[in-house]
């Protein structure tokens, strides 16, 4: 829907972003270990491939993690646009139980899962959440024209077992008021997209091991 703004527009609104001090892991305190997140189509802070956005397929990507600490119940996935034009980050997608073991999280996983019924066997037990445009599933990269460039935030939180419940299909809300307090380690991956501005894809992260 942003791909419509036109380019006067989005240079227009360039200063007006929600900020990276609004994403969830930014609100969630520091108190925990760090997880080293990765894919292996993009490197950290460097372009994602338009495969993953509006101007292509529009999948959602793939993810790599390291073992989460002892004491992990499950991991939780929000994926934001920090530089959004909006009050706050738009919320691309919401990845609620994933299995503490899994270490990844295939290409094209992140779609909509109706009740919470698993979408592949890597996902089992998850319950994909609502994005902002309060529908399951990933929503595509799409930011205006002219607007500069955007960073999308890939945060994974391993929590333990006193987190709370959220119901089937969770927004971002629900799913922070439920993890909070409750983080033993959280990784941060970011990807930046763009429209009519010059930028290469960057290169490939970590490969997940066979």
């Amino acid at each position: 829907m942003l791909e419509h703004i036109p380019a006067w527009l989005g240079h227009a609104m360039s200063g007006l972003r929600a900020g990276a001090d609004k994403l969830a892991i930014a609100q969630l305190g520091t108190s925990f270990e760090t997880l080293d997140l990765t894919s292996p189509a993009f490197a950290h802070e460097a372009r994602m491939p338009p495969r993953f956005t509006a101007d292509g397929e529009g999948v959602s990507p793939p993810l790599v993690w390291n073992a989460p600490p002892a004491g992990t119940a499950h991991m939780v996935l929000i994926v934001e646009d920090a530089d959004a034009p909006t009050p706050q980050p738009l919320v691309h997608a919401i990845v609620w139980g994933l299995d503490a073991d899994a270490g990844r999280l295939p290409e094209g996983a992140i779609v909509a899962d109706g009740a919470g019924d698993a979408a592949s066997a890597e996902s089992a037990g998850s319950d994909v959440g609502r994005n902002s445009y309060l529908r399951e599933g990933w929503l595509p990269p799409d930011p205006p024209s002219g607007h500069g460039e955007h960073r999308y935030a890939f945060q994974l939180f391993a929590v333990d077992a006193g987190a709370g419940a959220v119901g089937e299909t969770p927004g971002r809300s629900a799913v922070i008021d439920a993890i909070s307090g409750h983080v033993l380690a959280a990784g941060l991956l970011i990807g930046t997209y763009s429209r009519e501005t010059e930028a290469p894809v960057g290169p490939v992260g970590v490969t997940a091991s066979a």
